[in-house]
């Protein structure tokens, strides 16, 4: 009997400690970095882009002049933040940049 119970607290501490209140935190997609932003001018050409921000994250094999930035960061259990750059091409130069949901934004999990 006593070794049952011996057995049952070394089973329910294991399972305690193997129950941890730590949550890794994520962080996926470009880096988007403000002052790169700032650098980026219309009338680049792609190499000049990816030079400076590097290779989308996306890339749409049906509107190949349409470049996504995006990065989601979650810290322990915080909700996710997500920010996206999207750059537009004619050929091989930027004519727009679309930094409106370049403020951090919570996703609802």
């Amino acid at each position: 009997m006593r070794t049952i119970l011996i057995n049952l607290l070394f089973a329910s501490l294991f399972l305690l400690t193997s129950c941890s209140l730590y949550r890794v935190d994520v962080r996926q997609g470009n880096e988007i970095e403000e002052a790169s932003v700032a650098k980026l001018k219309l009338g680049m050409n792609k190499k000049q882009v990816v030079f400076l921000m590097g290779n989308p994250l996306l890339t749409d094999p049906f509107h190949q002049d349409r470049w996504d930035y995006l990065h989601t960061d979650r810290k322990g259990f915080n909700k996710t933040k997500r920010r996206v750059l999207t750059l537009f091409f004619e050929g091989d130069r930027l004519v727009k940049i679309d930094d409106s949901k370049l403020a951090e934004k919570t996703l609802e999990y």
